[in-house]
Protein backbone atom coordinates (compact mmCIF):
# COMPACT_ATOMS: atom_id res chain seq x y z
CA UNK A 1 0.00 0.00 0.00
CA UNK A 2 3.09 2.81 0.81
CA UNK A 3 4.25 1.71 -2.59
CA UNK A 4 1.10 2.43 -4.39
CA UNK A 5 0.43 5.48 -2.49
CA UNK A 6 4.30 6.55 -3.70
CA UNK A 7 3.25 5.70 -7.09
CA UNK A 8 0.05 7.65 -7.46
CA UNK A 9 1.41 10.40 -5.92
CA UNK A 10 4.84 10.18 -8.42
CA UNK A 11 1.90 10.08 -11.41
CA UNK A 12 0.16 12.95 -10.27
CA UNK A 13 3.08 15.16 -9.49
CA UNK A 14 4.55 14.56 -13.20
CA UNK A 15 0.84 14.79 -14.77
CA UNK A 16 0.20 17.89 -13.19
CA UNK A 17 3.36 20.23 -14.39
CA UNK A 18 2.84 23.65 -15.30
CA UNK A 19 4.98 27.34 -16.14
CA UNK A 20 4.14 30.25 -14.37
CA UNK A 21 3.99 33.15 -17.18
CA UNK A 22 6.68 35.54 -16.62
CA UNK A 23 8.78 33.91 -14.15
CA UNK A 24 9.52 30.69 -16.07
CA UNK A 25 9.04 28.48 -12.30
CA UNK A 26 7.93 25.50 -13.06
CA UNK A 27 5.10 24.35 -10.75
CA UNK A 28 2.50 21.59 -9.81
CA UNK A 29 -0.98 21.78 -10.83
CA UNK A 30 -3.24 18.85 -9.88
CA UNK A 31 -6.55 20.64 -9.74
CA UNK A 32 -8.25 20.84 -13.14
CA UNK A 33 -8.91 25.08 -14.35
CA UNK A 34 -12.24 24.53 -14.28
CA UNK A 35 -12.58 23.03 -10.51
CA UNK A 36 -10.57 26.12 -9.40
CA UNK A 37 -12.90 28.76 -11.19
CA UNK A 38 -16.11 26.94 -10.20
CA UNK A 39 -15.23 26.60 -6.77
CA UNK A 40 -14.00 30.28 -6.47
CA UNK A 41 -16.70 31.95 -8.51
CA UNK A 42 -19.30 30.26 -6.03
CA UNK A 43 -17.18 31.99 -2.62
CA UNK A 44 -16.85 35.36 -4.96
CA UNK A 45 -20.87 35.36 -5.59
CA UNK A 46 -21.58 34.16 -1.65
CA UNK A 47 -19.36 36.89 -0.50
CA UNK A 48 -20.89 39.93 -2.53
CA UNK A 49 -24.25 39.26 -1.71
CA UNK A 50 -23.96 40.01 1.69
CA UNK A 51 -20.10 42.71 1.43
CA UNK A 52 -21.67 46.54 1.58
CA UNK A 53 -20.60 48.20 -1.60
CA UNK A 54 -18.73 51.34 -1.13
CA UNK A 55 -20.81 54.66 -1.75
CA UNK A 56 -17.64 56.36 -3.29
CA UNK A 57 -17.92 56.96 -6.81
CA UNK A 58 -14.32 58.43 -7.09
CA UNK A 59 -13.07 55.12 -5.16
CA UNK A 60 -15.09 53.18 -7.26
CA UNK A 61 -14.42 54.04 -10.74
CA UNK A 62 -10.41 54.37 -9.76
CA UNK A 63 -10.72 50.94 -8.83
CA UNK A 64 -12.29 50.29 -12.34
CA UNK A 65 -9.95 52.18 -14.47
CA UNK A 66 -6.86 50.87 -13.29
CA UNK A 67 -7.71 47.34 -12.88
CA UNK A 68 -9.12 47.26 -16.44
CA UNK A 69 -5.62 48.70 -17.46
CA UNK A 70 -3.91 46.15 -16.18
CA UNK A 71 -6.47 43.65 -17.10
CA UNK A 72 -6.00 44.44 -20.66
CA UNK A 73 -2.62 44.64 -20.77
CA UNK A 74 -2.27 41.19 -18.98
CA UNK A 75 -4.54 39.95 -22.09
CA UNK A 76 -2.24 41.71 -24.44
CA UNK A 77 1.01 39.72 -22.82
CA UNK A 78 -1.22 36.32 -22.67
CA UNK A 79 -2.21 36.77 -26.52
CA UNK A 80 1.58 37.24 -27.62
CA UNK A 81 3.19 34.57 -26.03
CA UNK A 82 1.21 32.00 -27.08
CA UNK A 83 -0.91 31.51 -24.21
CA UNK A 84 -4.32 33.09 -25.43
CA UNK A 85 -6.37 29.82 -24.46
CA UNK A 86 -5.82 31.20 -20.91
CA UNK A 87 -7.33 34.33 -21.41
CA UNK A 88 -10.94 32.64 -21.61
CA UNK A 89 -10.55 31.58 -17.69
CA UNK A 90 -10.30 34.97 -17.43
CA UNK A 91 -13.58 37.32 -16.68
CA UNK A 92 -12.72 40.50 -15.07
CA UNK A 93 -14.73 42.14 -12.23
CA UNK A 94 -13.83 45.36 -10.38
CA UNK A 95 -15.22 46.03 -6.77
CA UNK A 96 -14.94 48.06 -4.30
CA UNK A 97 -16.20 47.31 -0.41
CA UNK A 98 -17.04 49.21 2.32
CA UNK A 99 -14.45 47.73 5.38
CA UNK A 100 -11.91 49.84 7.05
CA UNK A 101 -9.07 46.62 6.29
CA UNK A 102 -6.14 47.36 4.15
CA UNK A 103 -6.22 44.53 2.09
CA UNK A 104 -7.13 43.57 -1.35
CA UNK A 105 -7.67 40.26 -3.06
CA UNK A 106 -7.98 38.56 -6.73
CA UNK A 107 -10.35 35.15 -6.94
CA UNK A 108 -9.14 32.85 -10.02
CA UNK A 109 -10.99 34.25 -13.05
CA UNK A 110 -10.05 37.78 -12.18
CA UNK A 111 -12.82 38.26 -9.63
CA UNK A 112 -11.00 41.38 -7.70
CA UNK A 113 -11.77 43.50 -4.34
CA UNK A 114 -10.86 46.56 -3.02
CA UNK A 115 -11.41 47.64 0.94
CA UNK A 116 -12.30 51.41 1.02
CA UNK A 117 -9.53 51.03 4.43
CA UNK A 118 -6.40 50.45 1.22
CA UNK A 119 -8.02 53.41 -0.60
CA UNK A 120 -7.73 55.90 2.50
CA UNK A 121 -3.78 54.81 2.30
CA UNK A 122 -3.60 54.76 -2.10
CA UNK A 123 -2.69 58.39 -3.22
CA UNK A 124 -2.57 58.08 -7.11
CA UNK A 125 -3.47 55.74 -9.49
CA UNK A 126 0.07 54.09 -9.64
CA UNK A 127 0.01 53.35 -6.20
CA UNK A 128 -3.46 51.47 -7.02
CA UNK A 129 -1.86 49.84 -10.24
CA UNK A 130 1.13 48.41 -7.24
CA UNK A 131 -1.92 46.48 -5.40
CA UNK A 132 -3.91 45.24 -8.25
CA UNK A 133 -0.86 44.38 -10.40
CA UNK A 134 -0.22 42.32 -7.67
CA UNK A 135 -3.62 40.72 -7.33
CA UNK A 136 -4.17 40.24 -10.71
CA UNK A 137 -0.49 38.01 -10.98
CA UNK A 138 -1.59 35.65 -8.19
CA UNK A 139 -4.58 34.50 -10.47
CA UNK A 140 -2.65 34.65 -13.53
CA UNK A 141 0.24 32.67 -12.26
CA UNK A 142 -2.51 30.22 -10.73
CA UNK A 143 -1.40 30.20 -7.18
CA UNK A 144 -4.75 29.29 -5.71
CA UNK A 145 -4.58 25.95 -7.59
CA UNK A 146 -1.18 25.37 -6.28
CA UNK A 147 -2.11 25.45 -3.02
CA UNK A 148 -5.09 23.22 -3.31
CA UNK A 149 -2.33 21.24 -5.51
CA UNK A 150 0.03 21.24 -2.00
CA UNK A 151 -2.85 19.98 0.06
CA UNK A 152 -3.40 17.17 -2.07
CA UNK A 153 0.33 16.15 -2.00
CA UNK A 154 0.13 16.74 1.72
CA UNK A 155 -3.02 14.28 2.30
CA UNK A 156 -1.45 11.50 0.20
CA UNK A 157 2.11 12.00 2.43
CA UNK A 158 -0.12 11.58 5.57
CA UNK A 159 -1.55 8.22 4.40
CA UNK A 160 1.77 6.98 3.64
CA UNK A 161 3.03 8.14 6.93
CA UNK A 162 -0.27 6.17 8.94
CA UNK A 163 0.93 2.85 6.71
CA UNK A 164 4.34 2.86 8.05
CA UNK A 165 3.54 3.71 11.59
CA UNK A 166 0.58 0.87 11.62
CA UNK A 167 1.73 -1.35 13.61
CA UNK A 168 3.85 1.26 16.83
CA UNK A 169 1.47 2.68 19.84
CA UNK A 170 -1.46 5.26 19.24
CA UNK A 171 0.72 7.59 21.42
CA UNK A 172 3.65 7.32 18.86
CA UNK A 173 1.25 7.34 15.80
CA UNK A 174 -0.50 10.94 17.34
CA UNK A 175 2.82 12.39 17.80
CA UNK A 176 4.27 11.58 14.27
CA UNK A 177 1.03 13.07 13.11
CA UNK A 178 1.48 16.02 14.87
CA UNK A 179 4.80 16.63 13.64
CA UNK A 180 4.04 15.82 9.87
CA UNK A 181 1.63 18.73 10.21
CA UNK A 182 3.40 21.10 11.19
CA UNK A 183 5.95 19.85 9.35
CA UNK A 184 4.28 20.49 6.13
CA UNK A 185 2.66 23.56 7.33
CA UNK A 186 5.98 25.59 8.48
CA UNK A 187 7.89 23.58 5.92
CA UNK A 188 5.72 23.44 2.58
CA UNK A 189 2.84 25.58 3.05
CA UNK A 190 3.75 28.74 4.72
CA UNK A 191 7.07 28.73 2.48
CA UNK A 192 5.10 28.64 -0.55
CA UNK A 193 2.75 31.35 0.52
CA UNK A 194 5.98 33.33 0.90
CA UNK A 195 6.82 32.59 -2.29
CA UNK A 196 3.58 32.73 -4.50
CA UNK A 197 3.78 36.54 -2.31
CA UNK A 198 7.42 37.46 -3.65
CA UNK A 199 6.80 35.96 -6.92
CA UNK A 200 3.07 38.17 -6.94
CA UNK A 201 4.82 41.02 -6.33
CA UNK A 202 7.60 40.55 -9.05
CA UNK A 203 5.24 39.80 -11.83
CA UNK A 204 3.29 42.99 -10.41
CA UNK A 205 5.50 44.80 -11.28
CA UNK A 206 6.04 44.17 -14.82
CA UNK A 207 2.01 43.63 -15.89
CA UNK A 208 1.20 47.75 -13.95
CA UNK A 209 4.52 48.96 -16.08
CA UNK A 210 2.75 46.92 -19.38
CA UNK A 211 -0.27 49.13 -18.59
CA UNK A 212 1.92 52.04 -18.38
CA UNK A 213 2.03 52.71 -14.68
CA UNK A 214 5.42 53.46 -12.99
CA UNK A 215 6.31 50.96 -11.11
CA UNK A 216 8.83 53.18 -8.92
CA UNK A 217 6.33 54.07 -6.79
CA UNK A 218 6.39 50.74 -5.32
CA UNK A 219 8.99 51.20 -2.96
CA UNK A 220 7.61 54.56 -1.60
CA UNK A 221 4.22 52.80 -0.99
CA UNK A 222 5.41 49.40 0.70
CA UNK A 223 7.28 51.77 2.41
CA UNK A 224 3.95 53.73 3.60
CA UNK A 225 2.51 50.17 4.04
CA UNK A 226 5.05 49.03 6.53
CA UNK A 227 5.37 52.55 8.70
CA UNK A 228 1.20 51.66 9.36
CA UNK A 229 1.49 48.39 10.13
CA UNK A 230 0.76 47.59 14.14
CA UNK A 231 1.94 44.42 14.69
CA UNK A 232 4.24 42.11 13.57
CA UNK A 233 4.24 37.81 12.87
CA UNK A 234 8.02 35.79 12.71
CA UNK A 235 8.75 35.63 9.22
CA UNK A 236 9.03 32.08 9.99
CA UNK A 237 5.54 31.49 10.49
CA UNK A 238 4.15 34.78 8.23
CA UNK A 239 2.52 33.73 4.85
CA UNK A 240 4.39 37.59 3.51
CA UNK A 241 7.45 38.14 3.21
CA UNK A 242 9.19 40.41 5.69
CA UNK A 243 8.00 44.49 4.80
CA UNK A 244 12.41 44.34 5.24
CA UNK A 245 12.75 41.86 2.64
CA UNK A 246 9.77 42.64 0.40
CA UNK A 247 11.26 46.29 -0.08
CA UNK A 248 14.54 45.39 -0.55
CA UNK A 249 13.35 42.24 -3.54
CA UNK A 250 11.63 45.04 -5.27
CA UNK A 251 14.59 47.94 -5.35
CA UNK A 252 16.60 44.61 -6.70
CA UNK A 253 13.86 44.02 -9.35
CA UNK A 254 12.94 47.63 -10.94
CA UNK A 255 16.37 48.17 -12.81
CA UNK A 256 15.84 44.92 -14.52
CA UNK A 257 11.61 45.33 -15.11
CA UNK A 258 12.21 48.79 -16.27
CA UNK A 259 14.78 47.99 -18.58
CA UNK A 260 12.85 45.28 -20.46
CA UNK A 261 9.19 46.16 -20.38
Amino acid sequence: MKKLLIVLASMLVLSGCGTVPLTGRRQILLVSDQDVLSSSLTQYRDYMKTAPKSASTQWSNMVTRVGKKIADATERYLRANGLAAEVKDFSWEFNLVKDDQVNAFCMPGGKIVVYEGLMKIVSSDDELAVVLGHEVAHAVAKHSNERMSQQVLAQYGAQILNRSLSEKSAAVQKLAGTVYGIGTQVGVMLPFSRKHESEADYMGLILMKMAGYNPDVAVGFWQKMSAGTTGTVPALLSTHPSDAQRIKDIQKALPTIKANY
